[in-house]
C-alpha cells in the first residue's frame, strides 16, 4: 500500500506535464489527403463483430483501437465534442434538447462558426455532410439551413429519419421528400449520396472530407428488406453483469430495479436482432464505398474512420436497453482507421476519445487546430512505431447532466424518479486503464477495479483507502476545471495502478 500511495501522489506533480504539440507525427502523411468519417448511432463494441465487411475492409486492412471511448454516452453532447474537439463541460451541450443542449444551443453559442469542418473547408477541402448532424436539427424555421463549412450537405429534416423511411432531407437547400420503398432506405440513399460526392471530388481535384452519419443501431433500428429475418435466433450477449444478480453496492438508480422480468430479457433480445439487421447495411456501405475509392484511385490517399457517437448497455446491471451510464458498456465504442501508413490488422491498447476526432483531422489536413481544443491528434500513433503508452493519456473524464448542471459544480441533491436520461443522476467520472471511479450528483460513489473485476460488478468504494480517494477526487476536480492544454495536461499525470491496491 505505501507503493501505491506514493504513486498516487505523484499525479499531483504530474499535472504540470504538457503533451507534445499537433505537429508531431509517426506517420507520414499524404500532402492533402481524403478523410472518410463513418460514425453510427448507439453502436456497442461487440455488435461489429457480426460485420464481416467492417472485418476484411477496415479491421483487417488497418489499425483498431481497442480503448476508444466517449466523454459523454449521449449523442447531442458526444456529436458537438467531435465537431469541436471539446469536453462536454467546454462545449457546453449538457443535454440533447434546449435550453441546456441540442443543436439550438450548439448554434446560439455560436459553435458553428468553429467546427472541424469549418477549418478544412478553409484550408480548400470540399466538406460533405450527410445524414445525422445534432439533435433538434433542423429548428422548425429555418428547415433549409445549412451550417458554416461545409460545401454539400444531406441531413434529415426532422425525426423520421430514424425509421429510415418517409422522411425529408434537406439536400443542399432544397428539401426532397423520400417514401417507403426499398430504394428508399435511408442508409442506402446516403451511400449512394456519397458515392456520387466521391467521384464529384475527384473531379474537381480537391481533396475530400466526407462526415457520414447514419440513424441506425439507433431504435427503432429498422433493417432494410434485403436483411430482415437475418439472425433470426440471436440473444444479446449474457455477460457476467446481465441482469446482475447482486446490486446492493450499486446506485439508488440501479439498486431500486428488480432483476428483468422473462418479457423484458425477450425484448431485449428482439431489439438485439434489429439492431444486428440494421447493421448489415452499414456493412454494405463499407464495401460500396472501399469500392468506389478504389475506382477513382482514391483509395491509397483516403482516410477511412469508423466509429460511433456512444455505446449501449442491453440488459447489463438490470438496466434495459440504453445509454448514458459511467459503465463500460456505454462509453467504449469501436474505432477503426485505414489509411495511408497506417499499418494493417493491428490493435493498439492506447486510451482515445472522441474530442481526438477534430484535432487529428486538422492535422492531417495541415491545419492548426483552434487553441479552445481539449483533445489531441491520433497522427503520432498511426504509423508503424507509435507513440508509447507511458507518454500518452494516462486517464480522461466522463460526464453526464440531467439538467445543465454547471460545469465544476458539485451538488449533492436528492435523487428523484424520473424517466429515461434523466432517471440516472448526473455524475462525472475518472476513467484510467485500470480502473473507473465515479461520483454522483446524490452523493453516492462508485469504484471499479477493471482489472480484476472488469464486468464492475464489486463497487470498493467503501472498502478502498481513503488517501487513495482523496487522490482521485483531486484528480477528477482537477479534470473538471480543464480547457485546452490544461485538460492535456491533467490527463497525462501519472496515475496508481490497480495492482496495488
Amino acid at each position: 500500500m505505501n507503493r501505491l500511495v506514493t504513486a498516487v501522489i505523484l499525479l499531483l506533480a504530474g499535472l504540470a506535464l504538457t503533451i507534445p504539440s499537433f505537429s508531431l507525427r509517426a506517420a507520414p502523411v499524404p500532402e492533402r489527403p481524403n478523410i472518410l468519417f463513418i460514425l453510427t448511432d448507439d453502436l456497442d463494441a461487440r455488435s461489429i463483430a457480426f460485420m464481416p465487411k467492417l472485418k476484411a475492409l477496415l479491421i483487417d486492412r488497418g489499425t483498431t483501437f481497442s480503448n476508444f471511448f466517449v466523454t459523454y454516452a449521449l449523442c447531442c453532447p458526444s456529436r458537438a465534442s467531435i465537431l469541436r474537439g471539446q469536453y462536454p463541460h467546454n462545449h457546453q451541450i449538457l443535454t440533447n434538447t434546449p435550453p441546456t443542449g441540442g443543436f439550438a444551443r450548439f448554434q446560439a453559442l455560436g459553435h458553428e462558426q468553429s467546427t472541424v469542418a469549418v477549418w478544412l473547408r478553409s484550408a480548400g477541402y470540399r466538406t460533405v455532410l450527410l445524414g445525422k448532424y445534432l439533435n433538434g436539427y433542423p429548428d422548425r424555421d429555418a428547415l433549409t439551413h445549412v451550417p458554416p463549412g461545409w460545401d454539400e450537405w444531406y441531413s434529415p429534416a426532422g425525426d423520421r429519419a430514424y425509421g429510415n423511411y418517409n422522411y425529408r432531407l434537406n439536400e443542399n437547400g432544397r428539401l426532397v421528400d423520400y417514401g417507403n420503398r426499398p430504394e428508399d432506405y435511408l442508409t442506402d440513399v446516403m451511400a449512394r449520396k456519397t458515392t456520387d460526392a466521391i467521384r464529384r471530388a475527384r473531379q474537381d481535384g480537391k481533396p475530400f472530407f466526407v462526415y457520414l452519419a447514419t440513424y441506425v443501431p439507433h431504435a427503432p433500428a429498422t433493417p432494410a428488406p434485403r436483411h430482415q429475418g437475418t439472425f433470426a435466433t440471436a440473444t444479446a450477449p449474457r455477460s457476467p453483469s446481465f441482469n446482475e444478480a447482486d446490486v446492493s453496492d450499486k446506485p439508488e438508480f440501479v439498486r431500486s430495479r428488480n432483476e428483468l422480468a422473462p418479457r423484458v430479457m425477450a425484448q431485449i433480445d428482439e431489439d438485439y436482432r434489429k439492431r444486428l439487421q440494421s447493421l448489415q447495411a452499414v456493412d454494405d456501405l463499407i464495401a460500396s464505398l472501399v469500392e468506389v475509392l478504389q475506382a477513382q484511385g482514391e483509395l491509397q490517399r483516403t482516410y477511412i474512420v469508423f466509429t460511433s457517437d456512444n455505446g449501449f448497455h442491453l440488459g447489463e446491471h438490470r438496466l434495459p436497453a440504453g445509454k448514458n451510464t459511467p459503465y463500460e458498456e456505454d462509453i467504449r465504442v469501436p474505432m477503426i482507421v485505414r489509411g495511408p501508413g497506417v499499418p494493417e490488422g493491428r490493435t493498439l491498447p492506447h486510451m482515445a476519445l472522441n474530442i481526438d476526432f477534430a484535432p487529428t483531422f486538422a492535422e492531417l489536413a495541415g491545419v492548426a487546430a483552434p487553441g479552445f481544443v481539449d483533445g489531441r491528434s491520433l497522427v503520432p500513433l498511426l504509423g508503424s512505431t507509435p507513440m508509447t503508452l507511458d507518454r500518452w493519456r494516462q486517464a480522461f473524464m466522463v460526464e453526464h447532466y440531467t439538467r445543465g448542471q454547471p460545469a465544476g459544480a458539485q451538488p449533492v441533491r436528492p435523487l428523484q424518479r424520473q424517466r429515461g436520461a434523466d432517471a440516472i443522476p448526473e455524475y462525472q467520472a475518472f476513467r484510467a486503464r485500470e480502473y473507473v471511479y465515479v461520483e454522483y450528483a446524490t452523493g453516492e460513489r462508485e469504484l471499479y477495479d477493471l482489472v480484476k473485476d472488469p464486468f464492475e460488478l464489486q463497487n470498493q468504494y467503501t472498502s478502498a483507502d481513503q488517501t487513495l480517494i482523496g487522490q482521485l477526487r483531486s484528480y477528477l476536480a482537477t479534470l473538471r476545471r480543464c480547457a485546452g492544454p490544461s485538460c492535456r495536461a491533467a490527463e497525462d499525470a501519472p496515475v496508481p495502478s490497480a495492482a496495488g491496491r
